[in-house]
């Protein structure tokens, strides 16, 4: 969108017209000493050779590494129809419905994204998406605080061995709701929760956080904690990796009843790592609790025509229904991220999406077996994993994943500040996209940094 300035003679007759002499009148009201008159720290202006420059420079520098990073986020491979679909006009430009029947065309795409994630996931209903799977986490979290008529503790169990980025983000948002936070330590040896540890009377508990696979990439026995803590009028929030539901058992099948809500991170479906983001978090749950979800869903009706049409069926923000009915605050889904998913899944179908998850979790494991080979590596976990595990090196693992960076290898992620009780642990992720090669060479660079 073009910046069309205004000339001195129209700023002056908008001044008079509201009765001002300058624009910085306009701002009398803050106080002198918290006003800056000078942008000292702002760098001089570029020219646009410059910038342009200055861009592909530093575009260049996360360009062309081998990467053994996961993590939360992944790198699968995208068909190139994807993106190519998702960046026409008339997807990329498309924001949140605000007139929204008038908007069919992004309408039937949510609709279809939602029944896509219904049926992977085996729960009765999907939302239209959300910020990311941090977020959506929390907001699994304030769902199952309201869905829970039974409990008043208002009391979420949460595993250690969930994301630790996704702990810290679900605290910022509730913590000042009265909403307390217990967490659950993993079993040193398995890298999972033991349910024989669970306490026989845990009390009045709301919810049980079920994140699978864990943060380690291991496999939590989520039958087992699943009907824990429906025994003891808990509800369980699954919070899943889209990609590892293409082998492992939908939450909607865990235990006896099944996953009550489920969210999770859509990155995997067809989003690049971008350095970061953007991505997109999702969250289905029983139709019980449809009306306690945050965002919006969308629904498939016929016209008077006889045609099929499609409406925002749930609003649940504040700004369409009053304040204190409201169940979010939530309105955006990430629509351009969301169109991606939707395509990347249409073309994967669900074979596809099994073939990945399978070629991934083969490569972690043909990965684990050469890295523990290693004169000065170990296994930490003896537990079954999906495409990430811990390994333990002889030496610090922040040195050696700067030593490894320096040859253009990503090595993985450094749990040491997490989980200091690790060790010098470091957290390694292979997908699909890795070669025979590619493990071989990453196998090889470690054993002569930790030599």
């Amino acid at each position: 969108m073009p910046f069309i300035p205004h000339t001195e003679d129209e700023i002056k007759q908008m001044l008079d017209s509201i009765g001002v002499s300058s624009i910085e009148q306009l701002f009398d009201e803050i106080p002198k000493q918290l006003r800056q008159d000078k942008l000292d720290n702002v760098p001089l202006r570029m020219s646009e050779m410059e910038i342009a420059r200055l861009m592909r420079e530093r575009a260049q520098l996360d360009s062309a590494s081998l990467c053994f990073l996961g993590a939360g986020a992944y790198e699968h491979h995208i068909p190139a129809a994807v993106w190519e679909l998702t960046t026409r006009g008339e997807y990329y430009t498309a924001y949140t419905p605000y007139q929204a029947e008038a908007s069919q065309g992004t309408l039937q795409l949510l609709y279809e994204f939602q029944s896509m994630m219904a049926q992977l996931t085996a729960m009765d209903v999907s939302n239209a998406s959300l910020y990311d799977g941090a977020t959506a986490l929390a907001e699994a979290v304030l769902m199952a605080v309201r869905a829970n008529r039974k409990s008043k503790s208002k009391r979420i169990l949460i595993p250690r061995g969930t994301h630790p980025i996704y702990r810290k983000v679900v605290e910022s948002i509730v913590k000042n709701q009265n909403i307390q936070l217990e967490e659950i330590d993993f079993d040193l040896q398995s890298g999972v929760i033991n349910p024989d540890s669970l306490p026989k009377d845990p009390g009045d508990v709301t919810a049980l956080v079920i994140q699978q696979p864990n943060f380690f990439g291991s496999l939590e026995e989520m039958d087992s904690l699943t009907n824990w803590a429906h025994q003891h009028n808990a509800l369980v929030i699954a919070s899943v990796n889209p990609t590892s539901l293409g082998l492992l058992k939908p939450p909607g099948l865990w235990g006896t009843d099944g996953a009550d809500i489920v969210c999770g991170e859509g990155q995997p479906l067809g989003i690049p790592m971008s350095s970061g983001g953007p991505y997109f978090g999702f969250m289905c749950c029983k139709q019980a609790y449809v009306r306690q979800m945050p965002g919006r869903i969308i629904g498939k009706t016929t016209d008077l025509d006889g045609k099929d049409g499609y409406t925002l069926t749930l609003q649940a923000r504040e700004q369409h229904i009053r304040r204190s009915k409201a169940t979010s605050n939530i309105c955006t889904n990430q629509g351009l991220m969301t169109t991606a998913a939707t395509i990347y899944m249409s073309l994967v179908g669900p074979t596809g999406l099994k073939t990945v998850a399978a070629n991934s979790h083969a490569n972690t494991r043909l990965l684990f077996d050469k890295l523990t080979a290693i004169n000065g590596i170990d296994a930490v976990f003896d537990s079954p994993f999906f495409h990430e595990t811990v390994i333990r090196l002889s030496k610090p693992e922040t040195e050696v994943i700067d030593q490894l960076a320096q040859s253009g290898i990503l090595a993985g992620y450094s749990l040491s500040s997490d989980y200091p009780e690790l060790g010098n642990a470091l957290l390694v992720c292979a997908t699909e996209t890795k070669t025979e090669q590619d493990l071989q060479l990453f196998c090889d660079a470690l054993s002569n940094a930790i030599a």
